[in-house]
């Protein structure tokens, strides 16, 4: 039943798209198609049967897999896609940060697309002018406004765009991976931008990867997968059942992981040889595990990147160690972090003892960031090593 306070409401939402599979050169060969049966298109359904509900002062996320169907729901809720079936209802004006910088020009100088780009939002001329210092300052591009937008890169582009954006006034904000943006103090300023938002009851959808982020910010979430709802609860459960997902279809013999019997062997803590790096860097881990009904197993440990995205990860099956029956103990791990400069989640979990179910998986238990050096950057393969008491 929709609730009095509902901001958007969806109810079996569906959308789908026809996508050409075979061009026809000509009317014979187009009439040869129909003869044969041959369609020319296939149907692709992102959304099926979508049905949700954000209140007001509500910051919802979205989060799935790369075509789960996250940026088509934005866009339906938006405007921009008619359902095919369903319906959507949008009580209040509605900004949607979907595609930054859309309606850039080019050959024009940065300064000339903020007027351009606040035209299109909505703002006049002599409101521009007010906001046009604030603007230039939060994309840090002072020396970079008389340029032409050519000559700018797609991250000087995209900060440009968000700082014009952020600027709109509405009663809903969508957001598509706005956290993609920038560098890391560019990405600290979009941080606190979330926090005034929440700060002012606003109410936003945010579509990302970060689950980092997921938990920081929303207060529910929306887990799809394949264009259906997985999912609807609090952030901590969709996370993790984000990243164990993932966890799953990373590792070889994981087809039952997240089944059963859950934290019957526990990951009691963790400790780290420093927090801070330099590409090249040993990290030594220590994760202190209770395991009361003894049961035979192995560790899982993984690196994911500030999107969510996967890195690097291993467990001690795979490390040819065999699984221990202690009741407590310590499992080390070291590894070194052939990564570029950037901020890192680290996951770990404990495992049956083929590593296909886990007992507990811990998420985003701890962060490390990599910093600038003389080396050369690029994800490259991680050796590693196991000690396991």
């Amino acid at each position: 039943m929709k609730s009095s306070e509902s901001m958007v409401s969806a109810h079996n939402l569906t959308k789908s798209f026809r996508i050409p599979i075979e061009a026809s050169s000509g009317i014979k060969q187009r009439l040869i198609n129909v003869l044969k049966g041959r369609k020319g298109y296939r149907t692709f359904t992102p959304l099926n049967g979508i049905s949700l509900e954000i209140k007001k002062g509500e910051f919802f996320g979205i989060v799935g897999r790369n075509g789960s169907g996250k940026s088509t729901l934005l866009k339906t809720i938006a405007g921009i896609y008619t359902p095919n079936k369903g319906s959507v209802q949008v009580n209040g004006t509605l900004v949607p940060f979907i595609e930054l910088g859309v309606g850039f020009n080019p050959e024009l100088t940065g300064r000339e697309n903020v007027f351009l780009n606040g035209a299109l939002l909505g703002f006049s001329h002599k409101q521009m002018e007010a906001m046009y210092t604030d603007i230039v300052e939060f994309a840090e591009l002072e020396n970079f406004m008389e340029e032409r937008l050519k000559n700018y890169s797609s991250g000087m582009q995209v900060r440009l765009a968000f700082s014009i954006a952020i600027k709109a006034e509405g009663d809903i904000l969508l957001l598509d991976e706005v956290l993609a943006v920038g560098d890391a103090a560019f990405q600290q300023k979009c941080y606190h931008y979330f926090d005034e938002l929440k700060e002012k009851k606003k109410t936003v959808i945010l579509v990302t990867h970060d689950m980092a982020a997921v938990s920081r910010f929303c207060d529910r979430a929306l887990y799809l997968e394949n264009g259906k709802v997985s999912l609807i609860g609090p952030t901590r459960d969709i996370a993790n059942k984000y990243l164990e997902d993932n966890y799953n279809r990373i590792s070889k013999d994981s087809s039952k992981a997240g089944s059963g019997e859950q934290k019957r062997a526990t990951i009691e803590k963790i400790e780290l040889n420093a927090k801070t790096f330099e590409i090249g860097d040993k990290l030594e881990a220590i994760m202190s595990y209770a395991n009361p009904e003894k049961l035979p197993l192995h560790f899982g440990f993984q690196i994911f990147g500030q999107d969510g995205a996967y890195v690097f990860g291993t467990n001690t099956k795979v490390g040819d160690k065999n699984p221990v029956t202690h009741e407590a103990g310590e499992v080390r791990i070291s590894t070194k972090l052939q990564l570029v400069p950037g901020l890192y989640y680290l996951t770990v979990a404990t495992m049956n003892k083929g590593a296909t179910e886990v007992y507990d998986y811990r998420t985003n238990i701890e962060k490390i960031i990599i910093k600038n050096s003389s080396d050369v950057g690029g994800i490259a393969f991680l050796d590693y090593d196991w000690d396991v008491e």
